[in-house]
């Protein structure tokens, strides 16, 4: 074999000259020359016997990296938060102008003072409407105003019991957190009048008596 064959390399296709062209990698492959070309740029930013923050190069990039793919996270739960907020405010909202019957679920809680600034009592036919309601008729930071407070519900279901139609008339004098846009939380004394007490949640056919709060 002749010095010439000895010091003779065999190169890859893709990198043996052609007319003065060196081919490109098959796809899948890379070059000795292109695999660490990162590494040069990112030591020529951040140097890695400095400290960062006083930590070693790799765990402040792992640090770093952590923090956001936690503000990503963050930002896609801001979203979708958004996304659901905009659905509940586009919901359908049981307003007094509206004279149709709604029919929702009826629930009963312990009266105190509501957000009308009315205290009531376990005998009271009041009602405690959803808080989606209350705050669409809001006309500023105090719930006292809500033109919704005064407000009568004539609320009725068919007893089964007795197989007859209950109603009873309810004064708005609070919000219900708990609530959806048709569901009424009422006293103890006025969930009795509709239905057994035991029964704890039934559903309930209700609609807006009066245009203008009782006096």
């Amino acid at each position: 074999m002749s010095a010439t064959q000895q010091n003779t390399t065999q190169l890859p296709e893709w990198e043996t000259p052609n007319n003065g062209v060196t081919k490109e990698a098959p796809y899948g492959k890379t070059t000795s020359s292109s695999r660490f070309q990162l590494r040069p740029l990112l030591d020529r930013h951040m140097p890695p016997h400095k400290r960062y923050l006083g930590l070693r190069r790799r765990l402040f990039l792992l640090v770093l990296a952590c923090i956001i793919i936690a503000l990503l996270a963050l930002i896609v739960g801001l979203a979708v938060g958004l996304t659901l907020r905009n659905k509940a405010s586009t919901q359908f909202i049981p307003l007094p102008s509206d004279t149709r019957s709604f029919t929702g679920d009826l629930t009963y809680y312990g009266p105190g003072l509501g957000a009308c600034g009315v205290t009531s009592s376990d005998t009271d036919d009041i009602v405690s409407v959803s808080h989606l309601l209350f705050d669409s008729e809001s006309t500023g930071s105090n719930p006292n105003a809500n033109p919704l407070c005064g407000l009568k519900i004539r609320a009725e279901r068919l007893d089964e019991s007795v197989n007859a139609q209950r109603s009873v008339d309810l004064t708005v004098v609070d919000r219900c957190v708990g609530c959806q846009a048709t569901d009424l939380d009422v006293s103890p004394g006025a969930f009795q009048q509709l239905a057994d007490m035991s029964l704890g949640r039934v559903t309930v056919t209700w609609a807006w008596l009066d245009p203008t709060p009782t006096p």
